[in-house]
């Protein structure tokens, strides 16, 4: 494994930019500010402790953080009736989530 924190940071952004790309439509009105610091908070938390404590903790850490999307998408949408792909039925997901259903969506 390279010696660099470059490692970490490629990593970190890889998988966000992966999450964006194929679930990005569920945080469709998060506000962008809130995904940016989302994304830095990570890298500073994965960074520090990949520098200060152990890089394996970091990437186990990293790894793990991953266990929550994977029940979100896998378990708990499908069981309230929202498929956990696409989003789908928006209505449902929107009411979930709290939000307001775009006009052109209804």
């Amino acid at each position: 494994m390279p010696e660099t924190i470059w490692f970490e940071v490629a990593l970190v952004s890889i998988l966000y930019t992966l999450g964006h790309i194929f679930l990005g439509h569920f945080e469709a009105k998060t506000p962008k500010l809130r995904k940016f610091v989302k994304y830095i908070m990570t890298i500073v938390v994965v960074l520090c402790l990949s520098v200060f404590v152990d890089r394996r903790l970091a990437l186990i850490l990293l790894g793990v953080s991953l266990l929550p999307t994977i029940y979100i998408h896998c378990i708990l949408l499908p069981k309230k009736g929202i498929n956990g792909w696409t989003g789908e039925p928006k209505e449902k997901y929107y009411a979930y989530r709290g939000w307001e259903l775009p006009d052109e969506d209804r």
